[in-house]
């Protein structure tokens, strides 16, 4: 039997699952803390993007939620990334003894990790990556970025995302539509079954999506398994690599909604990788800097909580 959903349901799905990638934007210089960001801890206190990277030093992943089309957000990340890397890294000072740091997208789906090494390695243009990865349509404004400092650094990057064609395949027939696949192809996703979304996780995707928490909207159980299977695969995307790599540090970039509160990315996580130190980033732009409740913050959306200025966001 088809099934027929609401266009408001059906546009608020494709934000959640990222079915349509951004449009491409115009990125500029690293923003200025007080100008065009501020930073709170988990208890709301101001803190700094120093603050945030010395936190990294007890982690093992650090999960970075964004939302896609926030200017001012990638570039915070850039930041970040390049923080991380001199405190961190290849020839960090201090005495520490260098980790291995690595950057994990959702922008690039599991299947097209060869053409990522391949293109990080130098063994194919940076034209032939582009045709064979299918990246997102803002990837060279915005992410770009991250990928260029690890090629130029030597870092590993990680295609954490799971491919489109079998999230939508789960978005029509149900997780357990996954199974019909050959093993060739579940060779792409994280272990089958993967666990159900968690109560907290499908009460706030239902709020995303419409109909309300105890009021799912028709066919949302399915979107709600196609989200969780993106949940899924980037955490053991991530599990995988800290398995080979015990001290390694990963640095996930994804969209707030898999990370926000602890939920999602880093429920999988947990089951995939017990022991594994997570830190929670959340970027989040707003109309002005100056309406931000800091209380707000305590409301779990992350370790840190990074507050952009709206108005440069596309």
């Amino acid at each position: 039997m088809k099934r027929f959903f609401p266009t408001r349901l059906l546009l608020a799905a494709a934000i959640a699952l990222h079915a349509c990638a951004p449009a491409r934007a115009q990125t500029g210089t690293a923003a200025k803390t007080d100008e065009e960001f501020r930073v709170f801890d988990s208890a709301g206190k101001p803190s700094t993007l120093e603050e945030v990277v010395g936190a990294m030093g007890g982690a093992d992943a650090v999960l970075v939620g964004e939302v896609h089309d926030d200017a001012v957000g990638h570039r915070v990340e850039a930041e970040l990334l390049r923080l991380a890397y001199a405190r961190f890294g290849a020839g960090a000072g201090g005495g520490r003894a260098p980790r291995a740091v690595a950057v994990s997208l959702e922008m690039f789906e599991r299947d097209v990790q060869t053409v990522l090494d391949e293109y990080l390695a130098g063994l194919i243009s940076e034209r032939h990556f582009l045709l064979s990865s299918r990246p997102w349509g803002n990837y060279e404004t915005d992410y770009r970025p991250l990928v260029e400092f690890a090629r130029a650094h030597k870092l590993r990057v990680i295609a954490a995302n799971a491919p489109a064609r079998y999230v939508s395949r789960v978005a029509r027939g149900g997780a357990e539509s996954l199974r019909e696949l050959p093993e060739a192809s579940r060779a792409w996703l994280p272990p089958l079954p993967v666990a159900p979304a968690s109560r907290e996780l499908a009460a706030n995707f239902r709020r995303v999506i419409g109909g309300g928490a105890d009021n799912p909207a028709h066919g949302s159980d399915f979107l709600l398994d196609a989200q969780n299977l993106r949940d899924a695969a980037m955490a053991h995307a991530l599990a995988e690599h800290l398995r080979r790599d015990g001290r390694a540090l990963v640095i996930h970039f994804t969209g707030l909604f898999h990370t926000a509160g602890r939920l999602g990315v880093p429920e999988h996580l947990a089951r995939f990788r017990p022991r594994a130190r997570v830190l929670v980033v959340t970027i989040s732009p707003r109309p002005a800097l100056t309406d931000f409740d800091a209380a707000a913050v305590r409301n779990g959306s992350g370790d840190f909580v990074i507050i952009t200025r709206a108005a440069r966001a596309r």
